[in-house]
């Protein structure tokens, strides 16, 4: 039987390292456009006061690896590396079943040349490395000069592994579906994209937003949706295949206690058609046949893989219920369901649920407190609710979002009683109030100061460009107002 040979390995490491010859990355990387998470995720991997592996986590067909290889030429070009110094490997190959890390990095050497350790290392698709999380926390140990960055596309087993196993040895970064600003940028719509919106905007161009806006919301959670018409056309074949069934039928399921894997599916389909709405372990259950603790683990795989995420209720007083029976489920972008039932009219009764979603889809990459508010009838005070609600760090609201995919609430917002109510109780918190097109800008709002009101797509648009061009922290300074 003839064995792999070293000479096939070394031969297989110098194609993947193209730079070791010539100083580029891949034709087929360099041509693609770069995504803007690439700054932030290059200064993490070059952070070297803190010892500790780097973790890219993301859903499938996000753009992990032309990530990697986007930051590999940004580090060739700041001079601060020789070629030879800068190793990347796919441990998916073939040739490189039962290479450890340690192997893999000696075998890199001498492929490269290098005479001592290569200071900053790729590794791609690590999940296909049995006990990857030992073995890397190992080697973080033993070479305490190299930098090691790992990625791969079984998210949930990466996003487990990373926070049992990694803890003090691990540091994670999300790379989320694309936001609204990144869609328009990568789309090539300069004159949309590059000047922040302001008052002043054509009136045509709002209308060219809020179309491009329906793209979005329908095809724009992923890059190959922007590149390739094929997908555009049959969201359904690529996305649908590519990253929801493989997510639901290979990417280890069975590390969550999940043997029924169609049953899964089920759920998930439902969740989806469902997205923006309140739901219970109780319905779920319910409606599915399938028990509460069963539910529970489904819920935490999905969340684990970055299909969905579950946001959490708060009562009127912004107080968390001690007994969470309820929560929220949205999408991690609406164009996944686009994928799983096809595309949404803007007419259509159930896109304000998407616009919500895509709403929501612009915090994925932070860490922020999100939440949503409901409440019953009591003491006098009616029902009512928030869709989006954001805690400070004392857990106090200081902005909350209402999501409207029409313009009757711009000249009557005081008719939404719930927003009313929450506002009433939380005078220092920032109102916002989002339509189709209507924009009014600030207005007086009784019992609270002022209310922003504009089109949904005006806000996905300022937030997800604060997201991923001025950061975080600059974000919540533009919401404070």
């Amino acid at each position: 039987m003839r064995e792999i040979s070293v000479d096939q390995r070394l031969q297989r490491m110098r194609a993947d390292n193209p730079w070791w010859a010539d100083g580029r990355i891949r034709r087929d990387f360099e041509a693609l456009t770069e995504r803007t998470y690439c700054r932030p995720f290059q200064s993490l991997v070059t952070k070297t006061d803190v010892r500790r592996a780097v973790i890219l986590m993301g859903p499938r067909r996000i753009g992990k690896t032309v990530l990697l290889h986007h930051v590999i030429r940004r580090l060739l070009h700041t001079g601060a590396y020789q070629p030879t110094e800068i190793g990347y490997l796919s441990l998916d190959q073939p040739l490189y079943t039962g290479l450890s890390i340690e192997d893999a990095a000696r075998t890199l050497r001498r492929a490269s040349g290098s005479a001592g350790d290569l200071p900053v290392l790729f590794l791609d698709e690590i999940q296909y490395l049995p006990d990857w999380e030992r073995h890397l926390k190992a080697f973080v140990d033993a070479h305490p000069n190299v930098q090691c960055v790992a990625c791969g596309s079984a998210a949930a087993a990466l996003k487990r592994k990373s926070a049992e196993s990694g803890a003090g040895r691990f540091t994670d970064f999300l790379l989320p579906p694309l936001t609204f600003w990144e869609y328009l940028f990568l789309s090539g719509i300069d004159h949309l994209a590059n000047p922040p919106l302001s008052d002043q905007i054509r009136d045509e161009d709002w209308a060219e937003l809020n179309g491009h806006f329906v793209d979005y919301v329908n095809f724009g959670g992923y890059p190959e949706a922007i590149t390739s018409a094929s997908v555009r056309e049959d969201p359904g074949r690529y996305i649908r295949s590519d990253i929801v069934d493989k997510v639901l039928l290979r990417d280890l399921p069975s590390l969550y206690g999940i043997r029924d894997v169609q049953e899964l599916n089920r759920l998930f389909a439902m969740l989806a058609y469902n997205t923006a709405g309140e739901l219970s372990l109780d319905a779920l259950s319910k409606g599915s046949g399938v028990s509460k603790p069963t539910i529970r683990r489904y819920l935490d795989y999905l969340e684990a893989a970055f299909l969905i995420r579950r946001i959490h209720r708060v009562d009127e007083n912004a107080k968390r219920f001690r007994r969470a029976t309820h929560f929220k489920i949205h999408l991690t972008t609406p164009s996944l369901r686009t994928a799983l039932f096809g595309p949404v009219d803007e007419d259509d009764a159930t896109f304000g649920a998407m616009a919500e979603t895509a709403v929501f889809a612009q915090w994925l990459h932070s860490n922020s407190d999100l939440y949503y508010a409901r409440w019953p009838a009591r003491h006098g005070m009616k029902a009512g609710e928030v869709d989006l609600v954001h805690l400070d760090a004392r857990q106090q609201p200081n902005w909350c979002v209402e999501v409207k995919w029409s313009d009757r609430s711009a000249t009557a917002p005081d008719r939404l009683e719930g927003l009313v109510a929450f506002s009433k109780r939380h005078p220092e918190a920032r109102i916002l109030l989002t339509t189709r097109t209507a924009r009014v800008g600030d207005r007086p709002w009784k019992g609270s100061g002022q209310i922003n009101i504009g089109p949904t797509a005006a806000y996905c648009y300022a937030f997800g460009r604060a997201a991923v061009t001025i950061g975080l922290v600059l974000k919540s300074q533009l919401l404070r107002g």
